[in-house]
């Protein structure tokens, strides 16, 4: 158990430092090696390998395709050509809920959480500028649109943290649609609330819009854009094929063809620009790499812990915490995403190592595995946005905004506020009502 704890510590450190995982995450499992009396180089070479490659073999088809279909959402413009709509019809006196809905449409769509930042900044910029908001609330507007409620509660979102519970436990993208319903609701709701508070407090203290250091005002050519009625279609091609099962049960779709078929109308309805596509499908499948790397270590990490003798009284703490066995997988996954920085690679350990018994607890007290898939969802994107989260630290890179500036709101809509919503989708998991 101290050798877990240690190497835990030890991985959420380095991460924190902004150490890549690739090599941390070994050096941990090393930890776990040496103090759980594993053989140092068949640990590395088997266990971990095994875990990591196992990890990659099954998803980086999604991680290759969606960064792919996200690069060419960019790079036509249809991202900004949504975007730009939505915040538009909006308007600018309701620019948080423009930033938030914007982000939400993008990432509902199956476009990358890292590309839909990149997209929706500058026109967050504009929407704050001429409402006057401060720059310091742009960050916890796209963190609530982008890392919250699309990504992990609204049933049938593609991202990769809606996935990953389906192959524990075999169920659909749509589980458990009433605990996610009401989880998004909450979220969204409580996340405008809190940011909508904090623009009457630094607007009241005086602090008002600013314009970046060093960059001046850009104005938006909306006709360089593709329309954005046709820039939906990819995006409702990839949500309608990959949730066809609601029509019919039969019509069991998977998300890669979903994605190909995403990426195919990216290209047709924007043809005129097929002269950047290698170029942007190249870029997007080399930085598909280093996604999937990153998790996939975590996950290899995880394949370590379970091997290690004080797994068996980790185990035996998380499966005996008191109440429903759903809130010691809501525990289990919140740790695991928050000491790794990431939610897809917390999940991907606690499933691998806890999946198997909370499939078994499922089948013995009655309840559905669709509440442990969406429990496990919701509970990936609570602790997963720590300080020393990737996306995090993208965010504030790109914004412009320091950890000083905007952590607080980045925490209070990403972190605390998806723990908060997980807590009545538990109560309705309990009680059969899913």
């Amino acid at each position: 158990m101290l050798g877990i704890i240690l190497a835990l510590v030890a991985l959420m450190y380095l991460a924190y430092r902004g150490y890549s995982i690739l090599w941390v995450a070994p050096v941990c499992a090393i930890i776990l090696g040496v103090t759980g009396g594993l053989d140092l180089l068949t640990m590395y070479r088997d266990t971990y390998m095994t875990g990591l490659s196992g990890y990659v073999k099954t998803w980086f088809p999604v991680f290759m395709l969606g960064a792919i279909f996200g690069h060419l959402m960019d790079y036509t413009g249809a991202a900004k050509s949504i975007a730009k709509w939505l915040t538009k019809t909006i308007g600018a006196k309701r620019a948080i809920i423009g930033v938030v809905v914007g982000c939400g449409v993008l990432t509902y769509g199956g476009i990358s959480l890292f590309v839909v930042v990149f997209a929706m900044y500058p026109l967050a910029l504009e929407l704050f500028r001429e409402a006057n908001i401060t720059r310091k609330l742009i960050p916890g507007a796209i963190a609530l649109g982008s890392f919250t409620f699309t990504m992990t509660a609204i049933p049938g979102t593609p991202q990769i943290q809606n996935l990953i519970p389906m192959e524990h436990y075999g169920t659909s993208p749509t589980a458990a649609p009433i605990m996610g319903l009401t989880a998004a609701v909450l979220m969204f709701v409580l996340g405008v609330l809190w940011l909508q508070y904090r623009e009457r407090k630094f607007t009241a203290a005086g602090d008002v819009f600013t314009e970046p250091k060093g960059k001046e005002a850009v104005e938006f050519d909306d006709s360089a854009l593709p329309n954005p009625f046709l820039s939906f279609v990819p995006l409702i091609a990839v949500i309608a094929l990959f949730n066809a099962h609601i029509i019919n049960s039969e019509w069991k779709i998977d998300i890669v063809v979903a994605l190909i078929a995403g990426v195919l109308l990216a290209m047709i309805l924007n043809f005129k620009k097929y002269m950047g596509f290698t170029k942007t499908v190249s870029a997007g499948a080399i930085g598909s790499i280093t996604a999937i790397m990153n998790t996939a270590a975590a996950v290899g990490f995880g394949s370590v812990v379970r091997t290690v003798p004080g797994f068996e009284t980790l185990k035996s703490l998380l499966l005996n915490v008191p109440g429903t066995p759903l809130i010691s997988e809501a525990i289990a996954v919140n740790l695991l995403a928050g000491a790794t920085g990431s939610a897809s690679g917390g999940m991907g350990i606690a499933l691998e190592a806890l999946g198997p018994q909370y499939m078994e607890i499922a089948a013995t007290q009655g309840i559905s595995p669709e509440a442990f898939h969406r429990v496990a969802s919701l509970a990936s994107g609570g602790l997963d946005t720590l300080p020393h989260n990737g996306a995090v630290l993208t965010l504030l890179a790109v914004t412009g905004m320091t950890h000083k500036e905007s952590y607080i709101d980045i925490m209070m809509t990403s972190l605390i506020l998806p723990i908060v919503a997980s807590i009545p989708a538990i109560i309705l998991g309990s009680i059969g009502i899913y």
